[in-house]
């Protein structure tokens, strides 16, 4: 049972994706802040800033910018990598910095309404 709903999560996660109007709602997270992102690398090339405001999507491209909105707060933040792994359901992954503002840091995982900037 837990496999199927796996699968179904995966599922569902990839409908993500904008819609004629550019938003969608989405399964977001963070990352970065620990020691295994010091000196990595986005992507994209860059270096990776856990106090940025960046995000990784799996399907929009690199230099996107998004607003994301989160219980009556929000912020702009550019795609500047890809992620998360699709087995974990969420199709958003925050920086820190961002996921910080927003305040989802204490939940880990939240629903988000991201609208296509540019």
């Amino acid at each position: 049972m837990r496999k199927f709903i796996q699968v179904i999560a995966s599922a569902l996660c990839l409908t993500a994706l904008p819609t004629d109007a550019g938003a969608f709602t989405a399964l977001a997270s963070f990352y970065g802040g620990g020691r295994e992102h010091l000196n990595a690398r986005t992507a994209n090339g860059e270096r990776f800033q856990p106090l940025g405001m960046t995000a990784a999507h799996r399907g929009l491209k690199f230099g996107t910018r998004i607003l994301v909105s989160y219980q009556g707060k929000s912020v702009v933040v550019r795609i500047n990598d890809r992620g998360p792994n699709i087995r974990t359901g969420r199709s958003l992954d925050l920086s820190r910095g961002a996921a910080a503002r927003l305040g989802i840091i204490r939940k880990g995982v939240a629903p988000v309404t991201v609208a296509i900037l540019d």
